[in-house]
């Protein structure tokens, strides 16, 4: 059997941050799926987990990082 591995790329303390991720990832073909982590009462709260395969990793990390407003200007 054949089983596809995950690794975490990051969490979150809010579910709406870990979609809009994972909603991101999907607009660059990046498969990815959400992890509830820990004890919720609510289907909406509680921390997540954004997963995706080895391979994309750091491809992911990219699309997901913050960008650098600072540039730097040649004279």
């Amino acid at each position: 059997m054949n089983s596809v591995v995950w690794v975490t790329l990051k969490t979150t303390s809010a579910r709406w941050e870990a979609e809009l991720m994972q909603q991101i990832l999907a607009s660059h073909e990046i498969p990815s799926r959400i992890v509830n982590v820990g004890a919720s009462g609510c289907f909406l709260t509680g921390e997540a987990a954004v997963q995706v395969r080895p391979q994309d990793r750091w491809t992911a990390l990219l699309l997901l990082s913050p960008v650098d407003d600072e540039v730097s200007e040649s004279d």
